[in-house]
């Protein structure tokens, strides 16, 4: 044997002993955990056709120890909740206790937050209090527990695609995606808001590319607040399946003082043919006629539009669902 190839013989077996060269199924084994697949952001059509399968004509928003049970037999057309009772993996509900929901015509969709890390669920490690990484930000001092994050990072994302596959392996119809108006936190902070619309509107698309690869094309997904964002790339309004806001017309007792920026885009999406659920936190929990008649008007101002309103109560806590005899569902 000549002295070249007996080198080259040599140097492979050193490799293969040393985990370079291991088998491709190792490497993607080592590599691939959590990561999230490639996946193409722009718009196309089965991402439309997808994107407006929802017709509800009421809804409801029970985030704490929401009962399947209850849920089943409210007369609601479409609920989001949380995935556990606690927001912990250790009261995550059971695909059979989703099933339920779904079997007596109720829609589960299921609360994820992606612009906020929060403290109470499977991903939070208590060293970041101390040593956070670098995509972790400060605590929000008005929701304490949830943290902004920059979204935009690879090791954020992959915590939310790990999140979103345990709500599709629990058999939820869709998701429901809070504080994707990070971006006007992060432009505050220095950074450029164009860019960091994009980077969201971005987010958002892989998510619903993501989820329909799995789930099937007509998962929904259902962004919260952050109109603006409709402004800034027209692909969004395609990939979603509707939209959800806040304070609409009141800040809780109070007319708000984001009825005016939010209408116009809101009755965009409805132009698109798309539902718009808005939840004000206008119930104080009394049957008096004041409070009745605040709940009536805002659910008049409401539908007058083409929104599908849902009265929450002031406390803004989301531990209940409110029934309101002749008024909702």
């Amino acid at each position: 044997m000549k002295a070249a190839a007996l080198l080259a013989i040599i140097i492979t077996l050193v490799l293969l002993a040393s985990g370079c060269l291991g088998n491709e199924k190792d490497r993607q084994t080592q590599t691939t955990q959590f990561t999230p697949p490639t996946v193409d952001t722009s718009p196309s059509p089965q991402q439309t056709h997808s994107s407006g399968q929802l017709k509800i004509g009421s809804w409801a928003y029970w985030l704490q120890n929401a009962s399947p049970e209850v849920i089943a037999e409210s007369g609601f057309d479409l609920v989001v909740m949380d995935y556990s009772r606690d927001g912990s993996d250790e009261t995550a509900y059971t695909r059979e206790e989703i099933e339920e929901i779904k079997k007596a015509g109720v829609i589960p969709v299921a609360y994820i937050s992606i612009g906020e890390a929060e403290d109470y669920r499977f991903y939070w490690n208590e060293s970041w209090r101390e040593n956070p990484p670098e995509w972790l930000g400060p605590e929000n001092p008005e929701w304490k527990g949830n943290f902004a994050v920059k979204y935009w990072s690879d090791e954020w994302k992959r915590i939310v695609f790990a999140y979103l596959d345990r709500i599709i392996e629990q058999g939820f119809s869709g998701v429901y995606l809070d504080k994707i108006d990070e971006f006007e936190y992060w432009s505050d902070k220095g950074y450029d808001e164009n860019w960091a619309a994009g980077e969201m509107i971005n987010f958002i698309v892989e998510i619903a590319n993501y989820t329909r690869s799995k789930a099937g094309e007509n998962f929904l997904i259902i962004p919260q607040n952050g109109e603006r964002l409709l402004e800034y790339d027209g692909r969004l309004l395609n990939v979603v399946s509707g939209w959800a806001s806040e304070d609409v017309f009141y800040n809780g007792l109070e007319p708000s003082p984001w009825r005016d920026e939010k209408l116009p885009l809101l009755d965009g999406v409805v132009k698109a043919g798309k539902p718009v659920l808005v939840v004000d936190y206008v119930d104080d929990g009394t049957k008096n006629p004041e409070n009745i008649a605040r709940i009536r008007y805002f659910v008049k101002k409401a539908r007058k539009r083409g929104y599908i309103p849902y009265a929450a109560k002031t406390d803004r806590e989301l531990d209940e669902l409110v029934v309101i005899p002749g008024i909702q569902p």
